[in-house]
């Protein structure tokens, strides 16, 4: 019996970890014209003054310079943790999981339009939404009024 229970107890450390699709600093390219892999997680830095840079692994940066960008829109998918549920709880079923979305584009370095859909980390959300809007001048527009409640957005 107390083997089953110390399982469970690691199990339920080591499930929040797995069920969270990005990490939480990264981000990954869902899709768009990029020649980009799928899924493909790495670092989403706005760090730089004249560019966004998208590190995914195994794969030369993506560099979007600001002055370039074009139209920037955020959306979220809520959705319930089931297979945590069935695991852990049933308090599990109570929380939710949110997918943040955004969509960039722009005009490449040959003026050709691009696209790119990428999921961002929960920790680098407000902060990249934020800096994109700034720096590169241009409204976020919202999927729906979720998202721009969840960001405080009017």
């Amino acid at each position: 019996m107390r083997r089953i229970s110390a399982a469970l107890v690691a199990l339920s450390l080591l499930v929040p970890a797995v069920a969270q699709a990005v990490d939480g600093d990264k981000a990954a390219y869902i899709g768009g014209t990029l020649q980009v892999k799928e899924k493909a997680e790495g670092p989403f830095s706005t760090q730089d003054p004249t560019q966004v840079v998208f590190t995914p692994r195994n794969t030369s940066p993506v560099l979007i310079p600001y002055t370039s960008i074009e139209s920037l829109e955020y959306g979220q998918k809520a959705g319930r943790r089931v297979a945590v549920a069935v695991l852990v709880s049933p308090l599990a079923l109570f929380s939710k999981k949110r997918n943040h979305y955004l969509t960039i584009t722009y005009k490449d370095a040959q003026g050709v339009d691009q696209a790119a859909v990428l999921e961002l980390g929960k920790d680098i959300v407000r902060t990249t939404l934020t800096v994109l809007e700034l720096r590169s001048k241009k409204k976020i527009e919202f999927q729906d009024a979720e998202a721009r409640k969840a960001l405080g957005g009017t």
